[in-house]
């Protein structure tokens, strides 16, 4: 095990570029002005203080990148990690984009591996926050050089564009912030004891996650326990999920919700169909007039508590 102590005015990217697997980098605080990828495994960030330990870029999905093309949603990250058994803890990440509306996506924190684990951050953007690979597989077919066309590597770097699928995400005690489809992906992903909070970015609606799972994966979003909470959110305007792609699924147990969540609970995608084919359940929430939606499943309390175990299992697979 090694330990490395750097501050804001070193270069993290060069430092994480040169350590070997099964090192600890503690960030003093201050603000990282930094946009960065975490590829050797078993790598461990530590911040010193949650609130003040920030590392902050401000890409977004319409700016137009050095080779000429727009970045799109997948390169927009402030962190991306690639590196498996990445380990984040006790600071923030955030994309300081200043008009999603109109810039576009703006990730804060890309996981593109398979195993990963955060505790105690703060993820914080607006327009899709978190992303969990793997990608869906009409994107990577249509993007990792399947077809003749070949690769196109300016939708993203061939190492980032992870498909394997099974991959396993947890994520204990973390505050996650956004506005519209900010917590997307295809993980199997779990969330215990995290407060999602729903900003305003000046929409009239907006979605917490945005699941794309296929129709083999078993487990997709799992929020158990969370708060959902308003930052600024106006009454209904915030749905728990929408379908990104069909078969996407999202479960939320035991959560606690407020007058910023609609009380319909999971929306359509606009004019799609993915609505016949989600996987849209919910158990024990609170803090809502709810009238979910006809195809909304509601668990009973031998399926919740399956639910607890998977989520209990996962974290502690992390020792988290």
């Amino acid at each position: 095990m090694c330990n490395i102590e750097v501050s804001p005015v070193d270069d993290l990217q060069y430092i994480l570029n040169n350590i070997a697997p099964n090192t600890t980098i503690l960030l003093k605080e201050g603000i990282y002005k930094q946009k960065l990828k975490i590829c050797t495994p078993n790598t461990k960030i530590l911040g010193e203080c949650r609130e003040t330990t920030i590392i902050d870029w401000d890409d977004s999905a319409k700016r137009i990148h050095a080779d000429g093309t727009e970045y799109n949603t997948f390169r927009t990250y402030t962190v991306c990690v690639t590196g498996e058994n990445v380990r984040l803890e006790n600071f923030t990440i955030k994309n300081s984009c200043p008009d999603p509306v109109k810039g576009g996506q703006c990730v804060a924190l890309s996981v593109n591996a398979k195993r990963f684990s955060a505790k105690s951050m703060n993820l914080v953007s607006t327009q899709d926050t978190l992303f969990t690979a793997p990608f869906p597989d009409d994107l990577v077919v249509r993007y990792a050089g399947i077809s003749d066309e070949g690769y196109r590597e300016w939708f993203i770097p061939r190492d980032e564009l992870y498909m394997e699928g099974n991959s396993l995400h947890c994520f204990k005690d973390c505050n996650i912030y956004g506005t519209v489809d900010f917590i997307f992906g295809c993980a199997e992903a779990y969330f215990e004891n995290c407060r999602i909070i729903s900003l305003d970015d000046g929409r009239k609606e907006s979605y917490i996650a945005a699941p794309a799972h296929s129709l083999k994966q078993e487990n997709g979003f799992c929020f158990v326990n969370c708060s959902l909470e308003s930052g600024g959110a106006a009454a209904g305007s915030v749905y728990l999920a929408r379908p990104w792609r069909d078969f996407g699924k999202s479960v939320f147990i035991d959560c606690s919700g407020a007058s910023h969540i609609n009380p319909r609970l999971f929306d359509r995608w606009n004019d799609t169909y993915r609505f016949k084919t989600a996987r849209f359940s919910c158990y024990g929430l609170t803090g809502v007039d709810a009238r979910p939606v006809d195809w909304c499943r509601e668990l009973t309390k031998e399926q919740a508590e399956k639910y607890r175990r998977l989520c209990r299992t996962a974290m502690e697979s992390y020792g988290l």
